[in-house]
């Protein structure tokens, strides 16, 4: 059992046998871990060696070492090497993986971030005291510093030489048995840290994740798009149909909300006269946790002028072929046994003849007591609050179409009744110009002709704050700041939203949008008082 014990940092020194700059220390009592993000997990027999080390005056965290080469590009410079030993040396360092003692060699693998690679330690070559430190006092997952000269052993591996090395950071909690390393679903997503050091794949998915986040940059600027930042706490949310996070700025007296979109500020910034823009941003919606949606995401916004939704979706579909491309060097993509095609151009189907193909159903040719004794017969989501064709339309879509929708695809053409700030469709009455792209079933991104028309803005958000008012915790407010910009005038504005997370789940095949959010939202463990005062 751990313990977390508050206490003066002047008596840490005198009474506890733990570095002076923590506020609060760990008592380990016996040697089980807690799943607790709040508990610390120093291993008994690291600490002994951690305090045998600061009582000698050790310097075990040094400030800084001079690397001079990364372990890959070791490998790439002496990719040809020979068993004999090289002229020169090599100064790199890494974290500690395995060690095997073998009397009086010692034989360590060692990680950077480019790679790893193997170390060769003599005892006749490092010196006797040197020799014994190696033996008594290092850990897998401590960090080194080494000297030294590389050469192939017998088996065929690189293997560096060593001269001389240096302790620069002591582990103390205990690593994961070295051969299978961290596998627990759990405790990966909990201590990503860890999932990083242990596991190559999860390092390679946020590489990934990365480069393709600056591809997708380098894309939007090419092509004139200017990148903005707008405010994560906002007076009025908006921008999506969601239940947002609320807090309260003691200084203003206010209460304030994490944003659930920069959609409204975009837009703004389209009023003022810039005519392409663009925002990754991090949003935050209060809804359910699955393998689909974390409370906390991550999304591009692209607003131009002078463009509509069937702009957009031209453009959604270069950006997203574009990114695969990159990452994978193929439009085809391995996703849970199927594979999905990139290929332009990719599939378009209305809502409407979405449901007529997957659900059997001409909504707008059926009377709506026959729409709703088929939504309760089929128990759907949300069927209480159905009252119109377009909200059985959106209700339907949602039963029937999503999970069937698999290779990439546009459906467009959405009832007005669930698209408060997309333009009037120009030539259907009851429809907006707007679409969604879903790729195996997923939602990928969400794009409008914009609406501009200020008094129609304002009754659409009226029509909103009423369903608000009457219980629906996803409708939105009214923002009437955003009315007044549209009164000053928006040219005609093409938007689009697409989801960074669930896109790099498809690139890298991943099925769970934890797996690639670093550090998903967990559920926190809190002790009883009881178990405190244990």
């Amino acid at each position: 059992m751990i313990l977390l014990i508050p206490v003066r940092k002047k008596y840490i020194k005198h009474h506890f046998t733990c570095s002076e700059h923590f506020g609060w220390i760990a008592c380990i009592l016996d040697g089980n871990t807690m799943n607790d993000s709040s508990q610390i997990s120093f291993d008994e027999v690291k600490l002994t060696k951690y305090r045998e080390l600061t009582e000698a005056g050790a310097s075990i965290y040094p400030a800084s070492y001079e690397r001079k080469q990364t372990l890959a590009e070791i490998r790439e410079r002496y990719a040809e090497i020979s068993h004999d030993p090289s002229e020169g040396e090599v100064c790199t360092a890494g974290r500690i993986y395995i060690i095997r003692h073998h009397g009086k060699t010692v034989f360590i693998d060692i990680g950077d971030a480019s790679a790893r690679i193997q170390l060769y330690i003599r005892k006749d070559e490092v010196g006797d005291e040197a020799f014994e430190f190696i033996k008594k006092y290092l850990d897998a997952g401590d960090i080194i510093g080494v000297t030294g000269r590389v050469f192939r052993t017998k088996m065929g591996e690189i293997t560096i030489w060593v001269r001389t090395y240096s302790l620069l950071a002591k582990s103390v909690c205990a690593m994961p048995e070295k051969f299978h390393g961290l596998k627990n679903t759990e405790a990966r997503y909990r201590q990503r840290y860890l999932d990083l050091i242990m596991n190559e794949d999860t390092r390679e998915t946020f590489r990934l994740r990365s480069r393709a986040i600056a591809e997708l940059r380098n894309f939007l600027n090419g092509r004139g798009f200017l990148e903005f930042e707008t405010p994560t706490l906002q007076p009025v949310y908006g921008g999506a149909n969601a239940r947002p996070f609320i807090t309260y700025h003691n200084s203003l007296e206010q209460q304030l909300f994490l944003r659930i979109a920069p959609e409204l500020y975009l837009k703004r910034l389209i009023v003022g006269g810039f005519e392409k823009v663009y925002e990754f941003s991090k949003n935050f919606r209060n809804e359910d946790i699955d393998t689909h949606h974390n409370p906390e995401f991550s999304m591009v916004e692209i607003y131009a002028a002078y463009h509509d939704y069937l702009d957009m979706m031209d453009l959604t579909e270069e950006i997203v072929t574009d990114l695969v491309g990159h990452a994978l060097g193929t439009a085809t993509v391995a996703f849970e046994g199927t594979e999905l095609s990139f290929d332009r151009p990719w599939r378009r189907l209305t809502m409407e003849d979405a449901v007529k193909e997957y659900g059997g159903i001409d909504v707008y040719a059926a009377q709506l007591d026959d729409l709703a004794g088929i939504a309760e017969q089929e128990k759907m989501d949300k069927r209480e609050t159905a009252r119109t064709h377009g909200d059985y339309l959106a209700l339907f879509f949602d039963h029937y179409c999503e999970e069937k929708l698999v290779q990439p695809t546009f459906i467009y053409d959405f009832p007005i009744e669930n698209s408060p700030l997309a333009k009037r469709h120009r030539t259907k009455p009851g429809f907006t110009e707007r679409f969604e792209l879903f790729v195996y079933g997923m939602e990928l991104a969400n794009g409008f002709s914009e609406l501009n028309d200020p008094i129609d803005q304002k009754e659409r958000f009226e029509e909103q704050d009423k369903k608000r008012r009457l219980g629906d915790l996803e409708a939105q407010m009214i923002d009437y700041d955003f009315v007044n910009a549209l009164g000053y005038g928006m040219p005609p504005t093409g938007g689009v939203g697409i989801g960074i997370d669930r896109l790099i789940m498809l690139i890298t095949g991943n099925n769970s949008i934890k797996e690639v959010i670093l550090f998903p939202s967990m559920r926190t463990f809190v002790q009883s008082d009881e178990k405190k005062e244990e």
